[in-house]
């Protein structure tokens, strides 16, 4: 029962961090405080640094090479997965609205999970099914008020960026160090940020200048929220099911959005209630679901 306890403690402080990202971008680019290529810089290598300066403290209480045990854990694959979410996540951001943005970024990580789950072979109960669309119905409504029409482009980027972030969710459920092997991801992303940083550089027009506070948001948004954030949600992914990962993610909007009540003075609307219970209730019947498997 403890470990229970601590699991889904973990996993609320995971979503938790999700939702403070998702709020720090928003600050950060929709307040044009910061471009989106400075703010995946800031957010990849304070990310970096910090999870490397949490990995060197750890091998020192156990004797061994913090950079050997790095580079050992991780993959290329998971960091370009990891690298393609962060960039298109933030130019994406710059073109589409909150609700949008946010529908197309949990639809096309639903489907990919969902994908990756089945082509493993692995079976899905059908409450696990009711509780995907319910949870995803639900999500749908609350942020259907802010739909809009997308653009192609921010569309693109949006949906690469969630099936990249589904790919990178699947590659942690085998991950044995998942401190390291979020270390591992972020520091095999610099090389990647640098090429991407000098060809955007060489294309772009003189863009705008990047804000203190905007980089301010861009650090915490990588050092705490994404960095520490992914190392617990990398830790707990190994206890989900493809389902039960997918499904949780949905309640990041909701956190947020509770949020806005507690520390924006937000009303607490007729329309918040039911979308909680929606999701809510799609992720007690996943739970569910996956008990009967």
């Amino acid at each position: 029962m403890t470990s229970l306890l601590r699991l889904y403690f973990f996993i609320f402080l995971a979503l938790l961090a999700f939702a403070a990202n998702s709020v720090l971008c928003r600050l950060a680019l929709a307040g044009e405080l910061i471009d989106p290529a400075s703010f995946t810089m800031w957010r990849l290598l304070s990310g970096a640094a910090t999870l490397a300066l949490l990995c060197f403290l750890q091998s020192v209480k156990s004797n061994n090479t913090a950079p050997k045990r790095i580079w050992s854990e991780g993959s290329w694959l998971s960091a370009l997965a990891l690298f393609i979410y962060a960039l298109g996540f933030s130019y994406a951001y710059v073109t589409l609205e909150t609700g949008v943005g946010a529908l197309i970024l949990f639809g096309a990580v639903q489907l990919t999970l969902i994908l990756f789950a089945v082509w493993a072979g692995q079976r899905l109960a059908w409450l696990e099914w009711i509780g995907l669309l319910m949870a995803f119905c639900g999500f749908v409504y609350l942020v259907l008020p802010t739909l809009s029409s997308p653009s192609l482009l921010g569309f693109i980027l949006m949906t690469l960026a969630g099936v990249a972030w589904g790919l990178y969710t699947w590659r942690g459920k085998i991950s044995v160090k998942p401190l390291f092997a979020t270390t591992s991801n972020f520091v095999r992303t610099i090389p990647m940020l640098l090429i991407t940083l000098i060809i955007i550089d060489l294309n772009a027009e003189p863009s705008q200048i990047a804000q203190t506070e905007g980089i301010i948001f861009a650090v915490t948004s990588g050092a705490i929220m994404s960095g520490l954030g992914y190392a617990i949600w990398y830790a707990v992914l190994p206890y989900l099911s493809a389902s039960m990962a997918a499904v949780l993610q949905l309640l990041v909007p909701i956190i947020a959005t509770i949020g806005g009540v507690f520390f924006a003075n937000e009303a607490v609307t007729l329309h918040l209630i039911i979308a909680t219970c929606g999701v809510l209730g799609g992720v007690s019947l996943v739970i569910l679901g996956r008990q009967k498997v």
